[in-house]
């Protein structure tokens, strides 16, 4: 397909998180205006030395009045805003922001005749297979392929964001032009007390116990570079999995702690204990009001061997991606700056 070759407007939903502030970054480095739609209560600490140049939209991905003002004919339209949590008592608002809004954009895109929606989507979109279809002891391996199944290995946050995808792809289907990334565990200079950044601060803070299953992880640098290519290319309605490492907790942590100087995790989790802890955890947690620092599915996912395959965007946009040991030195060195 051949889309237009003019300069669309921009705008960007959750641009102060993670993955949408790099992406107010990439584009403004390659001297496009962005505008980005914020909650009256957002703050923008990602972006404060570069706030003055973006054009700021009050408004919500749920209030879609805000939506049809913020999105106009023929732009390009960029859709981070997610909750990514674990947590039961999350859920319900889950529900509501990854897949409620998620319709919304799409709805209001489709009727604004967008030139391209770009979505971030996740690895937990794809699903996981049911354990009981192998030992539990191999690395299972997934691509773009991968057709999603109930499985107990499916959190609720997967779930969510798979069917924030089918809302995507509903939309492709009526005639809108997207494309989806499914990054993996993203590692970047964020909010350390947030999402995936709080695997550094685990680390900094030295505490003891590591789990004995794989991770994937992908530089928040390389998801926004590789939507950023497609959204400037012509490619339309695929989605590509995002991820430039696969490699146990252990050696991840030990190279978090060698980067910060810190001393590893020295006690490995077996299964069994895991379960122990994230009842513990559930429990300190009703006590006290605080989020948990384990939860079922973060306990058990993290026992799996998962391995998430990159070849389609690196075949179909030659992309290389940052090696995991220079990210880690860099948003290490963020970090103990922090």
């Amino acid at each position: 397909m051949i889309l237009p070759t003019h300069t669309p407007p921009l705008l960007i939903t959750g641009a102060t998180g993670l993955i949408g502030s790099q992406l107010v970054r990439r584009y403004l480095n390659a001297g496009r205006a962005v505008s980005a739609l914020r909650r009256a209560t957002s703050t923008t600490g990602l972006l404060d030395d570069v706030k003055d140049r973006i054009t700021w939209l009050e408004g919500d991905i749920l209030d879609i009045p805000s939506l049809e003002d913020a999105i106009q004919p023929g732009m390009d339209v960029i859709h981070t805003a997610a909750i990514v949590s674990f947590v039961p008592r999350d859920r319900e608002r889950m529900e509501k922001i990854n897949v409620e809004g998620t319709a919304n954009i799409v709805n209001v895109c489709l009727e604004k005749e967008v030139r391209k929606l770009g979505f971030i989507s996740s690895v937990a979109a794809l699903g996981r297979p049911d354990p009981k279809r192998n030992s539990g002891s191999e690395t299972v391996v997934i691509d773009e392929n991968q057709k999603w199944e109930d499985s107990p290995n499916n959190s609720a946050y997967a779930q969510t964001k798979y069917r924030a995808e089918l809302e995507v792809w509903r939309g492709v289907a009526e005639g809108l032009n997207a494309v989806i990334v499914n990054p993996s565990v993203v590692l970047g200079e964020g909010d350390w007390t947030r999402s995936s950044s709080q695997l550094f601060r685990y680390v900094y803070q030295e505490k003891p116990f590591y789990t004995e299953g794989m991770t994937n992880v992908v530089d928040v640098q390389d998801v926004a570079q590789a939507l950023y290519q497609l959204m400037e290319s012509d490619i339309v309605n695929e989605r590509y999995i995002l991820n430039g490492a696969t490699l146990s907790y252990k050696e991840l942590f030990y190279k978090m702690a060698a980067a910060f100087g810190k001393k590893p995790p020295a006690y490995r989790v077996a299964p069994a204990l895991a379960e122990v802890l994230w009842r513990l955890e559930a429990l300190r947690s009703r006590l006290s009001g605080k989020a948990p620092l384990i939860t079922r599915e973060t306990a058990r996912s993290a026992t799996h061997s998962y391995r998430y395959v990159s070849d389609k965007i690196q075949r179909d946009l030659s992309f290389k991606f940052h090696s995991v040991d220079e990210t880690i030195r860099r948003v290490s060195a963020f970090f103990a700056g922090v």
